[in-house]
C-alpha cells in the first residue's frame, strides 16, 4: 500500500500534520510544497495562439495571484503543466475598472436586460512568466505583521509563509472576436497600462505586483537612498522588501490619528487609507498604496563573532511612487496628497524604514561599535536623493521642529475634519500614541556623522553607573522599546528659498514614549535637560 505521505503537498489537505506549510516553525513543509512544484513544471513556458496580441511588463519586486484553494496559504494559482498564471477573469476585472463607459461596453461587455447579456469584442486570456527563470528565484515569502505590537500594547506577533514569485517579467494576453485596426490595439493597451498601474494579484497596496510605471496613479513620487539590515527569508538569504514603507506609513498614521480621535475612529481612518480588514465587512481596499523600483540596490552581509550572518542593503537610488488606488474627485486627491506627504516627511524626521528603523545605522555613525567583530549591526540610514529635497523639512532653527510637528498635527486634524468626524484630545491607551502628554522629542545640532552624542548611551552608561541598556526604554529581545533615535540631515532654505544642506550637520533627534512607572526611564528624562538635547515637543 502507498505511503499517504509521500503524496505532493499540495494535494494535501492543508490540516494538522498534513499539508499545512503556513508555518514559519515548520520551513521544511513550504520548502518541500516549493520543490515539488518546481520540479513537476514545465520548463518551457507556454505560448499564447497567434492571434492573440501580447505584451511584457516586468514587475518591480514580488508578485501573488493568490489561488484562494487553500485557507491557511496564500499561494498562485498554477495553470496546466504547474506554470503560474494570472487568469483571464482577473486581467478583465482590472481592465473594466480602467475603462471609460462606452470602453466598456465595446470591450467587455454588458447587461442588456435582466437575462440578456451582449458580450464585448475581447477575450483576456491573463499572463504567465516570460520564461522558467520564475523558478530559480526565491519563491517562499514571510508576512509579518507588527502593528498592534509596535504601536498598541500588543505582546504578540507572528510571522507566517506564502509563495509569490520574485520579480517575474509577466507576458499578458488579449484577443478580439473582430478584426481590429493598429490604433485601436494601441488604445487597448493604453487601457490595460492604467489598469496594472494598480497593481495585480494580491496585496498591491504594500507594493507586490507593482510595474516600473505609474503615470496615472501616483500621488507622490520621491527618490530616495538608503542602508540598513535587510529582512531575511526562511533559508537565511536577505531581501530588500518594499511593503517596509506602507508598514511604516501605516504604522505613523495610527499614531498621528490617535493623539486626535478616539481608537476606534483612528482605527477606521487608517484602514480606510491604507486598507485592512473589517471584523464583519471583510477586506477594506485602501486609498492608498505604494510601489518601488529600487534602481540600484546591492544587498550584502555583515558578519561578526566569524560565523554570524547579517543581511544589508545598500540602495544608492531607488524611486518610491505613493499612490491613489481609486478613482476620486480632484478635491478628494488634493486634500490625499496634503495628508500622505506630511505622513511621507513625519516618518523621515523621526526614524527610518525596514528592519531596526528605531535606531541609526551605527556603521555610519558609531562605527567604534562595530569595529571588533564581536557586535550584531543595529540600525538604518535614509535621506532623500537630490531632486526629492524639499522634501525636508527645512530646520533653520531646533525650535522650528516643534512648529514641524504642530503642522503635521494640524494637518491630520484637518483630515479628520474633511472626513466629518470629531476631533477629540483625550489620551487613550496605546503605547505609542503621539499625544503630547504620551511622547516628548528632544534634539540637539550634531556637526557631522561622528557627532551622535545619544547613540553611546544605548550601549553604555549615559552617567555614573546609571544605564538604559535593556530597559523597558530601549528594550531587548522580544520585547519592543519606547525611543526612537534619528541623525536627520539638516537642511535649511536661504534667502531664494532653496533648500541647501548645512555642511555634514544633522538633527539628532530622540522620540520617547515614556512609561511613567518605569524608575529607570525617570531617571534618563532627568537627566536629559542637564545635556545639549532640548525638549521641542510633549510634555
Amino acid at each position: 500500500m502507498p505511503n499517504s505521505n509521500e503524496v505532493p503537498l499540495m494535494f494535501q489537505a492543508p490540516v494538522t500534520g498534513r499539508g499545512q506549510i503556513q508555518y514559519i516553525q515548520q520551513p521544511e513543509k513550504s520548502v518541500r510544497w516549493v520543490d515539488e512544484w518546481v520540479e513537476a513544471a514545465a520548463t518551457k513556458s507556454p505560448q499564447f495562439s497567434a492571434n492573440v496580441k501580447t505584451k511584457e511588463y516586468k514587475i518591480t519586486w514580488r508578485f501573488v495571484s493568490n489561488s484562494g484553494q487553500d485557507d491557511d496559504i496564500i499561494r498562485p494559482v498554477i495553470a496546466a503543466k504547474g506554470f503560474p498564471y494570472y487568469p483571464g477573469a482577473s486581467m478583465k476585472g482590472a481592465f473594466l475598472r480602467a475603462c471609460t463607459s462606452q470602453e466598456a461596453q465595446r470591450y467587455c461587455g454588458s447587461q442588456v436586460s435582466s437575462n440578456e447579456t451582449q458580450p464585448g469584442i475581447l477575450r483576456f486570456h491573463g499572463a504567465y512568466p516570460k520564461d522558467d527563470s520564475w523558478c530559480e528565484q526565491p519563491l517562499i515569502d514571510v508576512v509579518h505583521p507588527q502593528q498592534d505590537w509596535q504601536v498598541k500594547n500588543s505582546e504578540s506577533h507572528s510571522a507566517f509563509l506564502q509563495i509569490s514569485l520574485y520579480k517575474p517579467t509577466l507576458v499578458f494576453g488579449i484577443s478580439s472576436t473582430i478584426e481590429l485596426d493598429s490604433s485601436e490595439w494601441e488604445t487597448i493597451w493604453t487601457i490595460w497600462d492604467k489598469a496594472i498601474e494598480r497593481g495585480i494579484g494580491s496585496r498591491v497596496s504594500a507594493g507586490y505586483g507593482q510595474p516600473i510605471n505609474h503615470r496615472e496613479t501616483k500621488l507622490i513620487t520621491v527618490n530616495l537612498e538608503g542602508q540598513g539590515l535587510a529582512s531575511q527569508l526562511i533559508d537565511k538569504s536577505g531581501e530588500f522588501r518594499p511593503n517596509m514603507f506602507k508598514a511604516a506609513f501605516r504604522g505613523h498614521t495610527l499614531r498621528l490619528f490617535s493623539a486626535i480621535t478616539d481608537e476606534n475612529t483612528a482605527e477606521e481612518l487608517t484602514k480606510e487609507l491604507w486598507g485592512g480588514f473589517a471584523d464583519a465587512n471583510g477586506a477594506i481596499v485602501g486609498h492608498l498604496g505604494i510601489a518601488f523600483n529600487p534602481v540600484d540596490l546591492e544587498l550584502d552581509e555583515f558578519r561578526y563573532n566569524r560565523s554570524v550572518i547579517m543581511p544589508v542593503y545598500q540602495l544608492n537610488a531607488g524611486t518610491l511612487h505613493i499612490l491613489c488606488m481609486g478613482n476620486f474627485a480632484d478635491e478628494y486627491k488634493k486634500e490625499l496628497r496634503t495628508l500622505v506627504t506630511q505622513i511621507l516627511k513625519f516618518s523621515m524626521l523621526l526614524g527610518g524604514f525596514g528592519k531596526s528603523w528605531r535606531r541609526i545605522d551605527h556603521r555610519i555613525f558609531f562605527p567604534e561599535y562595530l569595529k571588533n567583530g564581536n557586535k550584531p549591526m543595529i540600525g538604518c540610514h535614509w535621506e532623500f536623493k537630490k531632486p526629492s529635497n524639499n522634501y525636508y523639512f527645512p530646520v533653520n532653527n531646533l525650535k522650528h521642529i516643534t512648529n514641524i510637528l504642530d503642522g503635521v498635527q494640524k494637518t491630520v486634524n484637518n483630515w479628520l475634519i474633511f472626513k466629518g468626524k470629531t476631533p477629540s484630545n483625550q489620551v487613550n491607551s496605546w503605547r505609542e500614541s503621539f499625544h503630547p502628554q504620551k511622547v516628548q522629542v528632544w534634539g540637539r545640532i550634531a556637526q557631522d556623522e561622528d557627532d551622535s552624542l545619544a547613540v553611546r548611551w544605548f550601549h553604555d552608561n549615559y552617567q555614573g553607573n546609571q544605564s538604559i541598556k535593556g530597559s523597558r526604554l530601549t528594550g531587548k529581545m522580544g520585547n519592543i522599546g519606547r525611543i526612537y533615535h534619528r541623525m536627520y540631515p539638516h537642511y535649511m532654505k536661504n534667502n531664494n528659498n532653496e533648500m541647501k544642506r548645512k555642511g555634514r550637520e544633522y538633527v539628532e533627534l530622540i522620540t520617547t514614549f515614556p512609561d511613567k512607572a518605569d524608575e529607570r526611564t525617570q531617571d534618563f528624562l532627568t537627566f536629559l535637560p542637564t545635556t545639549e538635547f532640548t525638549k521641542l515637543w510633549g510634555q
